[in-house]
């Protein structure tokens, strides 16, 4: 391969495209600040601690090698703290992107892979959501990765960049090897969660809505190992490396578990009771969210290997148990 930039590559799904791509012989650079990545996750990479929103500390990077094809992870995540402080995701998620766009472009990079969300979709108006479904994201995170894939439109029509959007649906597990795993702080997302909750770690799992309708009552979502999701992006990056065009995918795997489900399948796995706490929904929450991941398969020849529940768990516990 050539010559890679990635942004966030220190982070949970950066460090593991970062992994993978590595495995492929290309050459990596990664730009991250270690706000929330760790730098021992960009092992075999270059590392350049920089924050995305100094424009020059962004130019800097790219006036020291010429990269063929750009990465970006980088961004803040949590959606409950993007509606409670709005200016703060709108600052950071869009100025680093539009920063990382323009040293892009000047510094003749011909491929942009950006890291989209689910989130840009809203409340699904079909199951399992198709890429054409309407944009209307519900909350200020999911709308600041709407206006990034925006502005990659519009920098595809005027200056011939070519990009791929990848819209993650829910990012879980572990590097199988044990190198790297899902750290976040504060961690909001269900399946570290119930891990930590049975190691002792947190004193219980709290769910979030018991009477959606749904066969248990509780939220259905689409797990998708990491692994998985890295290998999604080293097949975007060939896709574009080929010269063929700028598109955009769901990565989920079409298949969905509740949370109920995810508990009893992670104690099966462990062996461990979990400690549980019902709670009243969260605001915004829908019963279901499934992607619909055929696109990806014909388009890129994206298959599925790690992202059955119980791989899933089964990496994560691994993980953390040792964390």
């Amino acid at each position: 391969m050539t010559d890679i930039l990635i942004a966030g590559g220190a982070g949970y799904i950066g460090s593991h495209t970062v992994k993978a791509l590595l495995r492929r012989g290309a050459r990596v650079v990664v730009l991250d600040d270690l706000s929330s990545g760790r730098a021992e996750f960009a092992r075999g990479a270059e590392l350049v601690v920089g924050d995305l929103t100094d424009r020059a500390a962004v130019e800097a990077v790219f006036r020291r090698r010429r990269f063929e094809a750009v990465l970006h992870f980088a961004s803040l995540i949590q959606v409950g703290e993007s509606t409670a402080d709005p200016r703060k995701y709108y600052a950071r998620n869009l100025v680093s992107s539009l920063n990382l766009l323009g040293a892009t472009l000047d510094g003749g990079a011909g491929s942009f892979i950006f890291s989209s969300s689910a989130a840009v979709y809203g409340v699904p108006r079909e199951i399992p959501i198709p890429e054409d479904h309407p944009l209307e994201p519900y909350n200020p995170y999911g709308r600041t990765k709407a206006v990034v894939e925006r502005m990659l439109a519009d920098y595809g029509r005027a200056y011939g960049l070519r990009y791929v959007s990848l819209r993650y649906f829910n990012a879980a597990g572990a590097d199988p090897e044990g190198d790297l795993g899902e750290v976040h702080d504060p961690e909001t997302h269900l399946i570290p969660n119930l891990i930590l909750a049975l190691l002792g770690r947190r004193e219980s799992l709290d769910v979030f809505g018991t009477d959606f309708p749904t066969p248990d009552g509780t939220a259905v979502r689409d797990y998708i190992h990491v692994v998985d999701l890295a290998s999604a992006h080293v097949l975007a990056l060939e896709h574009l490396l080929a010269g063929r065009p700028s598109d955009v995918f769901n990565l989920g795997t079409q298949r969905g578990h509740s949370v109920r489900e995810v508990i009893a399948e992670a104690e099966a796995v462990t062996g461990r009771k979990a400690p549980v706490r019902d709670r009243p929904r969260r605001e915004g929450d829908v019963p279901v969210l499934l992607a619909s991941k055929a696109k990806a398969e014909r388009v890129l020849g994206w298959r599925l290997e790690h992202s059955d529940l119980q791989t899933i768990l089964r990496t994560a516990w691994d993980w953390h148990r040792k964390a």
